[in-house]
């Protein structure tokens, strides 16, 4: 019986250790995910910056407006 039982000491003993593997991979996993989601979006003035040169490319603004916009988002980043 003691060989029985120091099998299934270590058979749950490798278990426990694929466990906590898994839940530090797991909580590596979510860091770099969040991180690499806030690297992508960017800066705020950059962003502006291109919907408004989108709205330009459409047609929605002219260049006269363009040009006030793109100085007020210069200032704001200053």
């Amino acid at each position: 019986m003691p060989m029985m039982n120091g099998y299934w000491f270590g058979f749950g003993g490798l278990f426990m250790l694929i466990f906590w593997i898994f839940v530090i991979a797991g909580i590596v996993w979510l860091v770099l995910a969040l991180s690499r989601s806030q690297a992508r979006t960017g800066d705020g003035a950059s962003t502006a910056l291109r919907i408004l040169e989108e709205r330009l490319a459409r047609g929605e603004i002219d260049v006269e407006e363009f040009r006030i916009r793109r100085a007020a988002i210069a200032e704001s980043t200053r």
